[in-house]
């Protein structure tokens, strides 16, 4: 493999002296354009943590009526029993229009489909907020979004209340005291663990998030003090960033009382395949911790879930949420979640797909609109990733290994960034001034971005085809696609493979974008559609050439998920891991960028962070580490029926607008209740396969 190289290698350093003589011209590389001024976003209302949430008891608790009918039958204990301690009570302040009432139904459209319960080994329950509906973290951080600068800092929830040690090096967490899961069986230490043990630290386990050794901080350890308290030992002094890593699908608890015993460690009998798929999408009433607990799964048709009965969060009135008794998934497609949305068909979406932009604003417009329309800043950007990994990560066969040398050459990367119409392909999408071309690296939204440390190279085919050149390649037979060089591949036409998620439109319509306009400078690239979970499943794995991807938080936020900026551990990056031996083969300024995420995680002086992330974004995007596409805003679609919803509240920041809106808290007036529950008057049944709710 190193000879192969090295001969390419020749063979583009003699092109490149020739290229040289010649004076070739180039356009060059720019500041990015200015973003077109977007006003029609609005602010949040900027708080601090204690003003919307604390931890005590109250003197008396309440629930729905025909909750108390159930406990009245004996088939519920009694709701303080149900209840912890020290239950999560929501500030009335915080509420936009204050303490709710229960009854009716938020009803999401989604395109995903569940593919089982077992997140804790990487299953998929079809996203579109099922999942934070019903996993709860260790902290949590959507609502950040209207969190004083000074404050922020992830928010208490499983984990209600830490703190360091002296030298910072430890961190003491106090666990939520007698929270239990739907089931009534308690929370303790032991669930936490076992997701850490046998999840995060077992390297033939990936749990949903992706949370590995990593994700934490290399040589970080975590213990059981007793069964309210845990302990983590950081290499790092006070590492506050990984506290975001604990909130989302990083660290979400799953009850170890139904995994366990499916689990090869404890049960010998069963492979890992047989633990991840122990709990199919018909198995129904999987102890979650969440507001709500699946009890019926129509395929191709509905998921429908109900108020979890032991719920841990309560309003000051001292009313367990969550207020709406019911939250309904029907399953189709996600451009028509928009669609639905805006006419009354659903009740809630993040308006994120562009091409649905105008026929939704048209109809949020109308007298009569059932839903209202509210943007928020450009938060959601696509990349095209390339796989840097040329030591065997997805075991490529021939033709994807020349790829993925190929990827690893800047001038190869230079040509594909000149190579595309980033405002052209904004425009496809929508018009207005929704898009802006974004080069790559952090948002402009981003506190850190800085645009003279930002490297653009701008649309220019004729640079694109010059760089091509310089790269090494040419159209040597003729057909109007460039060469591999002869020692290559025999010099076959080089052919990319992108794939993109082919549940959503943009998806596909950035991926076609991209086809096209190689097809302009001479490189042949063939579109993979696959669905959403095969997609993230095959990134996961390595088995891609070129991904059209949404990007993460990290590169909005930095202090969320900041170890994904860059491979700082074998299993950290998206498009570049480590091989079956454990080996990263990084180029030298992936290693500049490795040592300046690492700084970063390890600083705690805040101009040195935003100098570190200077340097990050100047060396990103200079070096064009994935191809920055298009970034654009989007917009909060709910109807006008809920209370509750927060102002300003971003669809995309910390995390997605399903959990920043805090569900548990939305309701509806008692006057404008609608009848569309399916399943009234019934709680939760027992864990199982084709199991279903229980009436009285």
């Amino acid at each position: 493999m190193r000879k192969w190289n090295y001969r390419w290698g020749v063979v583009s350093l003699l092109l490149g002296v020739s290229i040289v003589t010649a004076h070739a011209q180039v356009v060059e590389p720019t500041l990015p354009p200015e973003p077109p001024k977007f006003d029609a976003q609005s602010t949040p209302i900027f708080v601090g943590v204690k003003d919307i949430l604390e931890f005590k008891s109250l003197p008396q608790y309440h629930e729905p009526e025909y909750m108390a009918a159930f406990e009245k039958a004996g088939l519920l204990p009694p709701l303080a029993e149900r209840l912890p301690k020290e239950p999560m009570v929501f500030k009335t302040g915080n509420m936009r229009d204050g303490i709710g009432v229960y009854g009716d139904v938020l009803r999401h459209v989604i395109g995903g489909r569940p593919e089982g319960w077992n997140a804790m080994a990487g299953q998929s329950q079809g996203w579109g907020g099922i999942d934070t509906a019903l996993f709860e973290c260790l902290t949590r951080t959507g609502p950040l979004f209207q969190v004083k600068a000074e404050e922020l800092e992830p928010l208490p929830n499983l984990a209600k209340s830490w703190e360091w040690s002296e030298d910072g090096h430890k961190l003491t967490m106090h666990l939520v005291e007698g929270a239990k899961w739907s089931d009534g069986v308690p929370f303790t230490s032991e669930d936490v663990m076992f997701f850490w043990d046998d999840a995060v630290m077992d390297p033939n386990v990936t749990p949903l998030g992706g949370a590995g050794p990593d994700t934490f901080g290399e040589g970080t350890t975590l213990r059981a003090i007793d069964d309210y308290t845990i302990e983590w030992t950081f290499k790092a002094v006070r590492p506050v960033q990984f506290l975001y890593q604990m909130s989302s699908a990083s660290f979400c608890p799953q009850p170890a009382h139904i995994l366990k015993p499916q689990h090869p460690k404890y049960n010998p009998k069963n492979t890992y395949e047989d633990f991840k798929n122990a709990f199919p999408a018909d198995y129904m009433n999987m102890p979650v911790l969440g507001a709500w607990v699946v009890t019926v799964h129509r395929p191709d048709d509905v998921v429908i879930m109900r108020r979890n009965p032991y719920y841990w969060k309560v309003d000051e009135a001292g009313n367990q949420l969550p207020y709406l008794n019911e939250m309904h998934y029907k399953l189709s497609t996600w451009e028509a979640r928009d669609i639905e949305a805006a006419t009354g068909g659903g009740d809630y979406s993040n308006l994120e797909h562009p091409e649905n932009y105008v026929e939704s604003l048209k109809r949020s417009s109308e007298p009569n609109a059932p839903s209202k329309l509210e943007f928020g800043a450009r938060t959601i950007g696509f990349s095209l990733n390339l796989n840097y990994a040329a030591n065997g990560w997805g075991e490529p066969d021939a033709r994807g290994q020349a790829v993925r040398e190929l990827n690893r050459n800047l001038d190869f990367r230079k040509a594909i960034s000149y190579g595309i119409d980033r405002q052209g392909l904004g425009n496809s999408l929508v018009k207005g001034p929704f898009t802006a071309p974004y080069p790559g690296g952090l948002y402009p939204a981003s506190a850190f971005y800085d645009r003279d440390s930002t490297v653009y190279y701008p649309f220019s085919i004729e640079s694109a085809k010059e760089y091509l050149k310089r790269a090494g390649l040419a159209d040597t037979d003729g057909d109007g696609f460039v060469n591999f060089p002869a020692s290559v591949m025999s010099g076959a036409n080089v052919e990319v493979v992108v794939s993109a998620d082919g549940d959503g439109a943009t998806n596909r319509n950035i991926a076609e974008t991209i086809v096209s306009s190689m097809e302009k400078i001479g490189v042949r690239v063939i579109p993979q559609f696959v669905g959403s979970n095969s997609f993230m499943a095959n990134n996961a794995a390595g088995q891609f050439d070129w991904a059209v991807t949404r990007n993460g938080s990290e590169l909005l936020t930095v202090t969320q998920n900041t170890q994904n900026l860059a491979p700082v551990g074998p299993q950290t990056s998206g498009f570049h891991k480590a091989n079956a031996a454990g080996a990263l083969d990084l180029l030298p300024f992936e290693e500049d960028l490795v040592n300046t995420v690492k700084t970063f995680l390890d600083s705690t002086n805040p101009e040195e962070r935003v100098a570190l992330m200077k340097h990050y974004q100047k060396v990103y995007t200079e070096n064009v580490y994935s191809v920055g596409l298009t970034n654009y805003a989007a917009a909060l679609v709910i109807n006008k029926r809920f209370a509750n919803v927060p102002v300003g509240m971003p669809v995309f920041l910390f995390n997605w607008g399903e959990d920043s809106i805090i569900r548990e808290r939305l309701y509806v007036p008692t006057d404008k209740q609608q009848d569309y529950e399916l399943t009234p008057n019934t709680i939760p049944g027992k864990p199982g396969k084709g199991e279903g709710p229980v009436s009285q």
